[in-house]
């Protein structure tokens, strides 16, 4: 199979990238490198750096590809709130000007990384698909216009797609940033070098948090299962898990005793937030297999930036 990953230098697409391409697959990267790193790749991995709205350069990268595996997205979300016109024009203009070059090109099927940031504040957890969302940022709202766009354009031009709704992915290679950092490799480094875990509100908000090796399995998963087209489908652990708890997992598996500073609560953002992952139970043949505790140490001892 030939495979085009979009964002695939990134930290969820290089782990999918180099997947496939252990497994015999011819395998095209496109990534800008914002914030993607090309030396996370295999050497038999085909990169390009270039910008997801360059048609031209789309239309010669998805010559004879069987499947698009897009990721290619910015995903801060108070980045979002300061520059949602940024957020705009990659994760919604970019997912049309790649369906565009999909059309002119016959691609069998799209895959694309969604978040589970659409469904905003809900009454009660596990998130089902059917759920009506409220998402609650630039970035969620890109996030869903982006699988409309999708699914609206693949269903006209013949095209299968499918749309997975990832909550809290985690594990190695997840890199701490200055704005949003993604709590767990924030919590994991500060814990390992003796310092403070900072926690805002009272700990008790909850959230999916599966491992990335659950993760890629789903999204190959969905790039070679029968009776996906139009689909989106939930990817978590299906577990929900408070920072508190999470914070406490921290402490066991680093075997250190940060101090803990609560902070004020963040505005926005829900409460509760968990998958429920029946359907891709059902379509996907998805069990995660790794728990958080597991999932924890084995980003400790994969990740290099982590050992101390």
């Amino acid at each position: 199979m030939i495979y085009l990953v979009t964002g695939g230098a990134g930290f969820l697409g290089s782990a999918l990238s180099n997947r496939l391409a252990r497994e015999g697959h011819v395998v095209r990267v496109l990534d800008d490198c914002s914030t993607g790193e090309p030396a996370r790749l295999l050497p038999e991995v085909q990169f390009t750096e270039g910008d997801i709205n360059e048609k031209t350069m789309l239309w010669k990268l998805l010559q004879d590809v069987d499947c698009v595996f897009h990721l290619a997205a910015k995903v801060s979300v108070s980045e979002s709130v300061l520059f949602p016109r940024d957020y705009n024009h990659v994760n919604v203009g970019g997912t049309v000007t790649l369906m565009e070059a999909v059309r002119d090109t016959h691609v069998r099927r799209v895959v694309m990384a969604s978040s589970g940031a659409i469904y905003g504040v809900q009454g009660e957890v596990p998130y089902e698909e059917n759920a009506v969302v409220h998402p609650g940022s630039p970035y969620a709202v890109s996030k869903l216009s982006a699988e409309y766009y999708l699914r609206t354009i693949a269903e006209e031009t013949k095209v299968e797609a499918v749309c997975l709704r990832i909550f809290n992915a985690y594990g190695p290679g997840q890199r701490v940033t200055l704005s949003n950092p993604p709590i767990i490799p924030n919590f994991l480094k500060h814990a390992l070098t003796n310092g403070s875990i900072v926690i805002h509100g009272d700990g008790n908000q909850t959230r999916d948090y599966v491992y990335l090796d659950d993760v890629i399995d789903a999204i190959i998963a969905a790039g070679k299962a029968v009776g996906v087209d139009q689909e989106i489908i939930n990817i978590g652990s299906g577990v929900e898990t408070s920072v508190n708890e999470l914070a406490r997992l921290v402490r066991l598996v680093t075997d250190r005793k940060p101090e803990h500073i609560f902070n004020p609560k963040r505005d926005g953002g829900a409460d509760r937030m968990c998958a429920d992952i029946s359907k891709a139970g059902r379509l996907l043949n998805y069990v995660p297999k790794v728990p958080l505790e597991s999932g924890l140490r084995l980003t400790i001892e994969k990740d290099p930036l982590l050992q101390v």
